[in-house]
């Protein structure tokens, strides 16, 4: 069995780049049925973030190109992309997904969301049928080292998501969110968090639903709303805009600023992926563009340092766990066949025994099955004891050599 992965993230690739091998939901659920279907795949799930897309497969024989398989699935040409993509097998990326959860490998270092999405990105692949047994224990293992750091060693610094960040980091270029008009467009998970981020740093929120959702979507407490298609109306008198939609448009294009300009100095923040800003507005007069990228930091301090080794500690501990049910998962049948020979070999032994025993035909039976259920259990003590005593070499030699006496 072998695992590999293939993935663009934001370390190498533009937030266009990624945006053209972005999958919506609905998108990576039919992708994945596609791949699961192909010939030597076992199973496939695909992660699909603003700031990554790997596409995860499991297989028996030799690993398909799984570049190829993205391309076909993009209509893209196989040359355009290649030296941005990394592909990883095996160990290496066992170890990258599970630093992956738990927010080591973020551009913002300790994040929370990628631990949900890893757990959607599984969720998805089990509606669709698409992740096989070792995907499945891969990515619940990796999700329970990414819950056990959050909890034992946090290893990022009060609110570690992309808005926080983004304000930080205007702040030091000397604008404050308290008192200022924002408005967030769209009420998907990042834009409630981006709204009640801004709410909780002062600012005035208002925060757009569309229309025909408006009489049962929630906003965060303080926010006030409008329908998303009279944004435009409102724009001009905000000194700051955060757009964090799943659109495949843009919710703000150069042409409708040029028809309503903002009265004053105005920011905006695009939060998507694919982009919500039409880029060419970042060049217009009294507005500043940010976007995912504009906000990374290599910033570590001592005390984060000591937390980073800890919780390498915990992902190498549950790697380890990982591969002792991976190594267990191709042995059990062969254990399972020694304990039923051993069990079977001691019967005949005290076969005779049993026989000469004074007591009833039913009391007889019962005790054969008690005496050949306690057999398999110290049969299994005795090989596992071995596993857990000897290197992985040494304990399948043992297992050969059980294997031998029983031969035919």
């Amino acid at each position: 069995m072998s695992v590999s992965m293939i993935g663009i993230d934001h370390t190498a690739a533009s937030v266009d780049v990624r945006a053209r091998f972005s999958f919506t939901r609905k998108e990576a659920g039919e992708a994945m049925e596609k791949i699961h279907a192909m010939e030597g795949i076992d199973g496939c799930i695909l992660l699909s973030t603003c700031n990554r897309m790997e596409l995860w497969v499991s297989a028996e024989e030799e690993m398909p190109d799984l570049y190829e398989i993205l391309c076909s699935l993009k209509a893209v040409d196989r040359l355009e992309y290649n030296g941005i993509f990394v592909q990883r097998t095996d160990r290496e990326a066992v170890k990258h997904l599970f630093y992956l959860t738990a927010g080591l490998k973020s551009q913002i270092l300790g994040e929370d969301q990628i631990l949900t999405q890893v757990k959607d990105a599984l969720n998805l692949a089990r509606e669709h049928f698409a992740a096989d047994g070792v995907l499945e224990v891969l990515f619940r293992m990796a999700v329970t080292a990414g819950k056990k750091i959050k909890t034992e060693v946090p290893v990022s610094h009060g609110n570690p998501s992309v808005i926080h960040q983004a304000l930080k980091y205007l702040e030091k270029k000397g604008f404050r969110a308290e008192g200022k008009t924002c408005m967030v467009i769209g009420n998907g998970e990042m834009g409630k968090v981006a709204a009640q981020t801004l709410r909780e740093a002062g600012g005035k929120v208002t925060v757009t639903v569309r229309q025909y959702r408006s009489g049962v979507v929630n906003i965060p407490r303080g926010c006030d709303r409008i329908n998303y298609g009279d944004r435009m109306e409102y724009l001009p008198v905000c000194d700051l805009v955060v757009s964090a939609t799943a659109s495949p448009n843009y919710t703000l294009t150069r042409e409708l600023l040029k028809e309503k300009r903002p009265t004053g100095p105005q920011i905006l923040i695009d939060l998507a992926v694919p982009r919500d800003i039409d880029p060419a507005i970042g060049n217009l007069e009294n507005i500043t563009l940010y976007d995912m990228d504009s906000f990374r930091t290599d910033e570590t301090d001592e005390a984060l340092e000591q937390n980073l080794k800890a919780a390498s500690r915990i992902v190498e501990e549950q790697m380890d766990e990982f591969y002792l049910w991976l190594e267990g998962r191709d042995i059990i049948p062969r254990i399972q066949e020694i304990r039923q020979e051993a069990v079977r070999d001691l019967n005949l032994r005290i076969a005779k025994i049993f026989r000469n025993t004074p007591m009833d035909d039913v009391d007889r039976c019962h005790l054969e099955e008690a005496v050949a259920e306690a057999a398999g259990k110290v049969v299994n003590k005795l090989i596992f004891g071995l596993r857990d005593s000897l290197n992985t070499e040494a304990f399948l030699e043992c297992v050969s050599g059980l294997e031998k006496l029983y031969e035919e």
